[in-house]
């Protein structure tokens, strides 16, 4: 069997058949209201209980960004919409708490459903697990609970919810397989952050396997071996030992320069979504943050960051950073990343609408207290601001004219900045790609956004589970788009990065070497390996295979073409 690859590893284990307990609701007519209204007040009281310690785990076990989602869970359930919807229920037409709870929770999910956007569709998702919680503990029905695994363990399911993965005991959880999901799921980015194993899209995965089953699973391939032979699990235990001994060789790269077999030099960064994010970037040897997201301190929340929240989190990883760069980009919210305090419109297709730059230019309210903090920040380190969803040259313009107004403000308060701050943009809709020498002309860097790149390109919802066949990396469109960009920068004096996941992926890395990209920024626990392969590869040898190489018709095509002239 085989599935996406979404999480490096080997994982050896038997199968822990992750289903849900069947939640039945059944509609019961109650004569005592208050005692009803009770029962449900003291159940989400219960609930909240629970989402509070998941918080606290997932704060302490994976991180502050992931943690936030039961922040935003918790919010749920004491929103006052919900809360008296529920309880109008039980009083208007008389019937029990659970199929009040289900009754509203329904309507609630089908309006975000029917919902182009996409921020507002994953937020229905958050509404069914926080519901099922609530159900749960209304019914007195137990959940499986992760945490108790105590072998090494596949966890096999349709799906996880933030609240399964809060509660996995990672110490016996060796391997991860879903059905549904993608590369950009959250169980994906959760098991690349706990460095587990892990594969999505695997159709009747759930009715294929059984509770204790053997299974090996390969999470740089996407293949599954179900029930296999001693000789084959004796093959894979050695492989996985080979891997934990190139763990401890990859823990001795951590402070040496990014080197090509030939001696070409470039510099391998990490993508933070938090302050807290950037000790695992030094833990990985990161020679500094190729993108910091900042939209995350701006979500989950009721109301926007102040300048000082914001320059606060900017100086705590410039500090840390110390002389290393720290790319900051600039909001990047709108598409499927809302702020429900900002009531922006609603749009038929967000993706390509009031999004990012966009709204920045537009709400210069906001624009200028953000930019008012990295400036401030600046002074305490090697930060650099860049600008995403860049489609237009009087874009760039204008942003840079708001940050010489910023800048003057600054001055006139006595407050210091670096005066000669890098701006850059990223390069993530083809048309800046292709007209990138008259955009170099105007920044100090270009940084390619490849997630949305290959999306605009190709077009391809990369979040639709129906086509994510057809979002792919190795598309030669792409790949010279990417060549183009950093061809034109180069010839305008600026230096190129890459801070979409393609820049972690193994085989792209030395096509990407021999483009001359000069920055990779990638998941922090995808440093090491990097720069361990890259010392493989000779950038003059690679270089004469790209003409062949961006001239083959299919994506496939290429990846062949790589595994058999280039990794090989």
């Amino acid at each position: 069997m085989k599935g996406i690859a979404t999480s490096s590893g080997i994982g050896i284990g038997q199968v822990f058949l992750y289903k849900e307990p069947e939640i039945k609701v059944v509609k019961q007519n109650i004569e005592d209201i208050d005692l009803e209204i009770n029962r449900f007040e003291d159940s989400v009281n219960n609930t909240i209980e629970e989402i509070d310690k998941l918080y606290k785990l997932t704060l302490k076990n994976i991180g502050e960004s992931e943690a936030e989602i039961f922040s935003a869970h918790r919010m749920m359930l004491e929103d006052p919409e919900f809360i008296s919807g529920v309880k109008d229920k039980i009083k208007n037409e008389k019937v029990n708490s659970e199929f009040a709870v289900k009754e509203v929770t329904d309507f609630y999910v089908s309006i975000f459903e029917n919902i182009e956007d996409e921020y507002l569709k994953a937020r229905a998702v958050d509404l069914k697990d926080v519901s099922k919680r609530l159900l749960r503990i209304l019914m007195g029905i137990k959940s499986i609970d992760l945490s108790t695994i105590d072998k090494k363990s596949i966890i096999v399911a349709e799906d996880l919810t933030p609240s399964d993965t809060a509660q996995m005991n990672k110490e016996m959880v060796v391997g991860i397989v879903t059905e549904l999901g993608g590369r950009t799921s959250h169980t994906s980015i959760i098991a690349r952050t706990l460095e587990i194993p892990a594969i999505a899209g695997v159709k009747d995965i759930t009715k294929l396997s059984n509770f204790g089953d053997s299974m090996i699973i390969n999470g740089d391939t996407g293949e599954i071996l179900l029930n296999p032979s001693l000789e084959v699990i004796g093959d894979y235990e050695e492989k996985t030992r080979e891997l934990a001994d190139l763990r401890d060789k990859l823990l001795a790269m951590k402070d040496k320069e990014s080197l090509s077999k030939d001696g070409h030099k470039v510099e391998i960064a990490g993508n933070i979504g938090t302050p807290k994010d950037i000790d695992k970037v030094l833990e990985n040897g990161g020679e500094g943050v190729g993108l910091y997201r900042t939209e995350f301190l701006y979500m989950d929340r009721d109301r926007l960051p102040s300048e000082e929240e914001q320059f606060d989190a900017y100086k705590i990883v410039a500090e840390k950073l110390g002389k290393r760069p720290l790319v900051i980009r600039t909001l990047d919210v709108g598409g499927d990343k809302e702020l429900p305090y900002l009531n922006l419109p609603k749009e038929m297709n967000p993706f390509l609408g009031y999004r990012a730059i966009r709204l920045c230019l537009d709400r210069k309210d906001i624009f200028k207290i953000q930019l008012r903090a990295i400036l401030r920040a600046s002074a305490f380190g090697n930060i650099k601001i860049m600008f995403p969803m860049i489609s237009d040259l009087s874009e760039v313009r204008e942003a840079k004219a708001i940050i010489e107004e910023v800048k003057m403000d600054l001055r006139q308060e006595n407050i210091p900045f670096d005066e000669n701050i890098e701006i850059g943009i990223m390069v993530e809709i083809p048309a800046v790609a292709i007209h990138s020498r008259a955009f170099a002309k105007e920044v100090d860097f270009f940084s390619i956004g490849t997630n949305d790149l290959i999306q605009y390109t190709l077009a391809v919802d990369r979040g639709n589970q129906d086509i994510a066949y057809l979002y792919n990396q190795y598309h030669p469109s792409v790949l010279n788009l990417i060549k183009m960009t950093i061809e034109n920068g180069h010839k305008e004096g600026i230096w190129v990065g890459m801070c979409g996941e393609a820049a972690g992926d193994k085989k792209l890395l030395p096509v990407l070497l021999a483009m001359g990209l000069d920055e990779f920024s990638m998941s922090a626990s995808l440093i090491l390996r990097a720069r361990n392969d890259l010392q493989r590869y000779s950038k003059g040898e690679i270089r004469d295979h790209l003409d062949t190489l961006l001239s083959l018709g299919t994506s496939k095509d290429v990846e062949n073409y790589i595994d058999e002239n280039i990794l090989k």
